[in-house]
């Protein structure tokens, strides 16, 4: 385990290994998820397992064959199916909170993002999984999805994510955001400015954060002949607007003036409007906030890589590995802060350069692979000839 506290740098002659990445790791789970499992096999193991898995994008099926010691196919759907949606939703912030707090410091501010993301799913919809398949854009070849909602804290060098939640047919967009601000809350962490992606604009989604005075910056959509007018101009400036409706919504539109040079083929002056409610600050600075959001993208990516394979239609399963995958890269950028951080004058930074999330990944199945031992033999249908 890495043991330095959340001041600590790096330091001449220490160095990170395999295992204290992976312990990590498996610790994180191991503390905050429990398998009920008899007989000789643990649930560290289990972990283990579904860790390395990870970091090598194996399916359960596959890893029985990689790893020697590792449970079989069997065993690890057997003692996964134990596994509730509810245990692991309310479990899932303290998964992912490991070593959270030498990353963010309670009682601070920092900009937060609420987002969406999608995993694929090819299979068919049964009545185990009908209330959480989802039906969005085409992508990947399919237009069926795993959906889950996340909140993140998006400050320079700290991306990391809070909490994860699945997305059902029939729930409000309010109350995932309710439960995302909530998560935050348990955090001890204080919201400097909540960014929204352009699908939480809604009447109901701003009423809800004007009532409880969120600030919030959220970008507008076009619809309407008057937001159009709104947005043509040659200098940055505050708005104000109206949103129409049984009852009348005073909006708050922040107007950020660039030229697009060409970028997506477009030329000249570009209006981009955001509502805003309690964000005192300029136009320009609101706009490079919520252009940060946009780390969480590459968040996502990275989370892919660690994501482990599988085809099963058990949304609790399918959600368990997205808890990894987004742990395994909260768990990293623990790492390149409290152990990759030089020490200098002026503002704490990071040399990603140092230690790269492929390194990081490749550490956790080292000390997997030594720990659970690498199938060196295969049994072959016939002798050469």
């Amino acid at each position: 385990m890495i043991s330095q506290s959340r001041d600590s740098t790096c330091t001449s002659g220490s160095s990170v290994r395999p295992k204290e990445c992976c312990a990590l790791a498996v610790a994180a789970l191991d503390r905050h998820v429990r398998l009920p499992i008899q007989g000789s096999l643990t649930q560290t193991t289990v972990f283990r397992t579904l860790v390395g898995m990870a970091a090598m994008q194996q399916s359960v099926h596959s890893i029985a064959r990689v790893l020697e010691k590792s449970p079989c196919e069997t065993s690890l759907r057997y003692h996964l199916a134990k596994l509730s949606m509810h245990d692991l939703e309310t479990v899932n912030t303290a998964i992912l909170g490991h070593k959270l707090f030498s990353v963010l410091t309670p009682g601070r501010a920092y900009t937060f993002a609420i987002d969406y993301t999608n995993d694929p799913y090819y299979g068919t919809v049964v009545p185990d999984n009908e209330g959480y398949v989802i039906r969005s854009r085409r992508k990947k070849s399919t237009n069926d999805f795993y959906s889950y909602v996340t909140v993140s804290a998006i400050t320079r060098h700290r991306q990391v994510t809070l909490a994860v939640y699945p997305v059902t047919q029939g729930t409000a967009k309010v109350a995932y955001i309710a439960r995302c601000l909530d998560a935050i809350k348990a955090a001890g962490l204080k919201i400097q400015a909540l960014c929204l992606d352009r699908e939480f604009y809604t009447r109901k989604v701003i009423g809800f954060l004007k009532a409880v005075e969120m600030p919030f910056i959220l970008p507008v959509r076009k619809h309407s002949r008057a937001m159009k007018q709104l947005l043509n101009g040659t200098q940055s400036r505050i708005s104000d607007y109206i949103m129409r409706g049984k009852t009348k919504l005073h909006l708050t539109i922040a107007i950020a003036v660039t030229y697009a040079k060409g970028r997506g083929g477009k030329h000249g002056v570009e209006n981009l409007g955001y509502v805003v409610n309690r964000v005192p600050w300029s136009p320009r600075k609101i706009h490079e906030t919520y252009r940060s959001r946009f780390g969480i993208e590459s968040s996502y990516r990275m989370r892919n890589q660690v994501r482990p394979r599988t085809s099963t239609r058990n949304p609790v399963i399918r959600y368990l590995f997205a808890i990894i995958s987004f742990l395994l890269k909260n768990l990293w950028m623990a790492v390149l802060w409290m152990r990759f951080s030089p020490v200098k004058p002026g503002p704490r930074t990071i040399e990603m350069r140092a230690f790269r999330f492929d390194q990081f990944r490749l550490f956790i199945w080292e000390a997997v692979r030594s720990t659970l031992k690498i199938v060196r033999t295969v049994p072959a249908l016939r002798n050469p000839g």
